[in-house]
Parts: C-alpha cells; sequence; structure tokens
C-alpha cells in the first residue's frame, strides 16, 4: 500500500497573513500533523498553497525533520535556482516500480503578490508533467501524480499528457466517488479538510498502461442479466425480442473487451468519530489542545432578539 497525500495539509485555508501573535501555535499545529503523518506511515506528501502559509524558510525547515519525502516538481527556490524539494520518488510496491512526482499551481494562489509565492518560482505544470513522464518513464512501471492545480486543470493535464496512469488531486475538494478514467489516466479526489480518506486499488492483469473502473463491469453484468429476463418473458414482443437480443449482443461485446484488462475499484470513506485513534496521536493532540486551547468566539446577537455562537 501507497500512502498519499496531494497538499494543503498542515493549514487551513489561507485568506490573509496569519497575525504574529498565531504564529507558534500555527507552527506547533503543523509539526504535530508531521508527527502523526510520520506515525501513520505516509509515504510522499505534495505541497500545495496553504502549505507556504508561514513562508517557505518554515515549510523547508519542516522538511528537514521529517521521515516523508516532501515533493515539488515545478517549485524553485528563487535564491539557489533549484527545486525546493525532491522533484520525484520511486518506491517498489509488490515488484512494481511506482514513480511518483507533484504539481503546484500558480492559478490557486489569490493574487500576484501573495505573500505564499515570495522566494518561490513556479514553473508551467504541463511542460514540467511532460518532463516529469519522460525521466521517470524509463524507471517506473507506474507513474503518480500529487496534483496541486485544480480538478478541472487534472482534467486538461490528462488531455495533454501521456503517461500518468494515476492523478490524486486536490485544492478543490471533489468528492469524486465514481473517479473519471481521461485518456487513460484515472483521476482521484476527496472532498477537503481531512473529513474523507480515499482508497484506491489496482488489479493488475496485464501491462497496458490503461484501466476500467470495476463498477462499469458490475452496470454492464446488471445491465445484461436483466435482459436476459425479459428475453425468457412470454409476454414479450417479436419486435420487443429483436431489440433486446441486439441489446444483449452489444453488452456481451463490451464485457469481452474488458477481459484480462487492468482494473480498479475506489472506495472513499468518512473519518468519523467511530474511527479508533491512534494512541499516541491522541495523547499529541491533548497536549497541544492543553498548550494552545482553542478561543471561544462570543455569541453574537441577530436580528430576531435571539443569541447564536459566531463560527
Amino acid at each position: 500500500m501507497l500512502l498519499l497525500d496531494a497538499g494543503d495539509l498542515f493549514f487551513k485555508k489561507y485568506s490573509t497573513p496569519n497575525p504574529e501573535n498565531e504564529i507558534k501555535g500555527l507552527s506547533e499545529k503543523a509539526r504535530l500533523i508531521l508527527k502523526s503523518f510520520n506515525l501513520i506511515g505516509y509515504h510522499a506528501i505534495g505541497i500545495g498553497d496553504d502549505d507556504l502559509s508561514l513562508g517557505k524558510k518554515f515549510l523547508i525547515d519542516l522538511s528537514k525533520v521529517s521521515q516523508i519525502p516532501f515533493l515539488s516538481s515545478n517549485v524553485i527556490d528563487e535564491d539557489s535556482g533549484k527545486p525546493l524539494f525532491k522533484r520525484y520518488l520511486i518506491r517498489e510496491v509488490n515488484g512494481l516500480r511506482v514513480g511518483i512526482f507533484s504539481l503546484l499551481s500558480q492559478d490557486v494562489f489569490l493574487r500576484a503578490s501573495d505573500p505564499r509565492k515570495k522566494g518561490l518560482i513556479i514553473r508551467d505544470p504541463v511542460e514540467t508533467a511532460q518532463e516529469m513522464v519522460r525521466e521517470l518513464g524509463p524507471q517506473a512501471d507506474l507513474i503518480i501524480l500529487l496534483s496541486h492545480l485544480s480538478y478541472s486543470r487534472d482534467v486538461e493535464l490528462a488531455q495533454k499528457t501521456s503517461g500518468i496512469h494515476i492523478i490524486v488531486g486536490a485544492h478543490t475538494g471533489a468528492h469524486l466517488s465514481n473517479p473519471p478514467v481521461i485518456e487513460n489516466t484515472i483521476i482521484l479526489q476527496a472532498s477537503s479538510q481531512g473529513k474523507y480518506a480515499g482508497r484506491l486499488d489496482l488489479t493488475l492483469l496485464s501491462k497496458e498502461a490503461s484501466f476500467y473502473n470495476e463498477s462499469t463491469k458490475r452496470s454492464l453484468e446488471s445491465n445484461l442479466r436483466r435482459i436476459s429476463v425479459q428475453l425468457r418473458s412470454p409476454k414479450v414482443s417479436e419486435y420487443q425480442n429483436a431489440q433486446w437480443k441486439t441489446a444483449k449482443e452489444r453488452y456481451e461485446s463490451a464485457l469481452q473487451q474488458l477481459e484480462g484488462k487492468n482494473f480498479f475499484n475506489n472506495i472513499i470513506s468518512p473519518l468519523s468519530q467511530q474511527v479508533e485513534d491512534h494512541p499516541e496521536i491522541k495523547k499529541m493532540v491533548e497536549a497541544y489542545k492543553c498548550k494552545f486551547p482553542e478561543k471561544k468566539e462570543p455569541p453574537i446577537h441577530d436580528s430576531r432578539g435571539t443569541y447564536r455562537s459566531k463560527r
């Protein structure tokens, strides 16, 4: 199994620079999240725009104490002219060589003067993706992109760049329980704020770089069973019988085309209060809450004369 995150892991959604009196608590929370992910055993973290909320230096320092590689293939340190983090990672999983790289888009930042971009050069994601595929292709059997481009940009990238097998997307927070396959690229994404975990199971039956969703096969089989029942009905007219037979042949042909091909299952599970906490992580969270208690906002009075909590 590979455990991957596509960015915006360490901080809430950015709107304005964080007040000076909150930076210590935010820094400690980011370190707590990283320690938790180390314990869980994540294999790679892609960089998102909100991960830069305290600037590049903080994120570089955080990466130095991480057991998990930080990846960013198109973010360059303006001072050194070198990539801010590792450009890619290759891991072997059950004899399969998996190449993993990460992209961040300029478009996800609020404005040209966004302070999170200070000291950084962000290269064109499409050009970088094509370069990474050329570089990783000879080294890897499977290529995964940790994308922080947005869902619509993921679709565009899949259309323009062949050779990426899986895009693990972020930023948009689209809930893709039934992920699309665009030009042989599976596009994944789950809702934001850590409310869900997505699990992709791949079954490899051939060396072809293409996959189909097993739910597609189940749907075809279900339709075929329904048609078979209709054909056995004595109430079916000759005209209806011919139509059902044509449909049956079409579904059988579609199923035959899937035989021997690679397929996948995608499951998105809610991370509710029923999910058991890791005992060590729970202790760290409780210690953090004691050190940095949440500020309770005073209730505000609305026009109807009732009180409600400020969110």
